[in-house]
């Protein structure tokens, strides 16, 4: 090889340009975002509560109502005259056939008719504790104290019949005299009486919720998360309702449903909000391992987000400051217990 065409190391002097750049330190690069890939994706969603609130809030139109009205009366009438044809006729040919019959028809409209008594004296039950409810609540926005000690005797003849609140209902006569402002009379009923109630309710709650995400999180099928949400919140919100002494029948159990449901969905809330922060991020991370499991933590915020609702509703007396329950502290117990630690 020739000495013009030999080649040696080069050397490039950068003293020019390093002046100009900036020293780059790897500690202070910022953090690589995630890649839309399977470790993170979308935030996750809680379709089944949603779909939930939204058929049990959704309001029959005046048709629809009308069309189901009709066909019960005409399934009614039908019935009706079928049974009397079938007892007419038995009796003609065999009278003590025929009479047996109509034994049995008896029985049987008489179990109707306690079933129709059980169901007025639920909505009796619900009705008398909306107006225990409103009244607190005028009590509480007028100040008078005159109203709180109306409240506070309605309530206390409430929860006579109640062994379990006994202690509490003593505690609550020896000191409800010596209240003179409204707004000290109703703190101390609801640190005396129901508070107790609170905690039970918010065990249904919990119990619920973790019904709700575990469901969600196991069963892969889409209709089988609504029916357990769906299911799952109507139990709830009876057994809410059976803890403050609102005890409801079938019928009092769709109306108590509805009218959470609408709340929730009229006002958004069975949206992200801002007490479920921690539940839907702690959803996300577990949506990193499982999109199933991450659905499940969100639908389960937004059934302890239904079961607050329902404490509201079917509470004797509106939260007092600092009482209110939050979702995310519901949740957290709701899961502790899932996976067996202490809270």
């Amino acid at each position: 090889m020739s000495e013009g065409k030999r080649r040696g190391p080069v050397m490039i002097d950068l003293e020019d340009t390093r002046a100009d750049t900036p020293e780059v330190n790897p500690a202070e690069a910022p953090p690589v975002p995630d890649a839309p890939g399977a470790l993170s994706g979308p935030m996750p969603e809680a379709r089944a509560m949603q779909m939930a609130a939204t058929l049990a809030g959704r309001r029959p139109s005046r048709l629809a109502r009308w069309f189901w009205g009709l066909l019960a009366t005409l399934v009614g009438a039908f019935v009706s005259v079928a049974a009397w044809n079938v007892v007419t006729g038995l009796i003609a040919s065999n009278l003590w056939l025929g009479w047996a019959v109509t034994a049995l028809i008896a029985a049987f409209g008489l179990v109707c008719l306690a079933i129709v008594v059980k169901e007025a004296a639920a909505f009796a039950r619900l009705s008398r504790m909306d107006r225990l409810h409103h009244l607190a609540q005028e009590a509480a926005t007028s100040g008078d104290l005159k109203q709180a000690r109306d409240f506070a005797e309605k309530l206390e003849g409430i929860y006579r019949a109640r062994p379990d609140l006994d202690w509490h209902r003593d505690r609550f006569a020896e000191r409800r005299d010596e209240q003179f402002d409204a707004a000290a009379l109703l703190a101390l009923a609801e640190a005396e009486l129901v508070a107790p109630l609170d905690a039970a309710a918010l065990r249904e709650v919990e119990a619920a919720a973790r019904q709700v995400a575990t469901v969600t999180a196991l069963v892969p099928l889409a209709f089988a998360d609504v029916v357990a949400a769906m299911t799952s919140n109507i139990r709830m919100i009876r057994r809410v309702a059976e803890v403050y002494g609102g005890r409801s029948g079938t019928l009092g159990s769709w109306r108590l449903m509805r009218a959470v449901m609408t709340h929730l969905v009229a006002t958004g809330a069975v949206a992200v909000g801002d007490d479920m922060i921690g539940s839907v991020l702690g959803g996300n991370v577990l949506a990193r391992l499982s999109r199933r499991f991450g659905e499940g933590v969100v639908n389960g915020a937004l059934t302890a987000r239904v079961g607050v609702a329902a404490m509201e509703v079917c509470r004797p007396m509106p939260f007092g400051e600092g009482r209110r329950p939050s979702v995310t502290g519901v949740l957290r117990r709701a899961l502790t217990g899932l996976f067996g630690d202490k809270a």
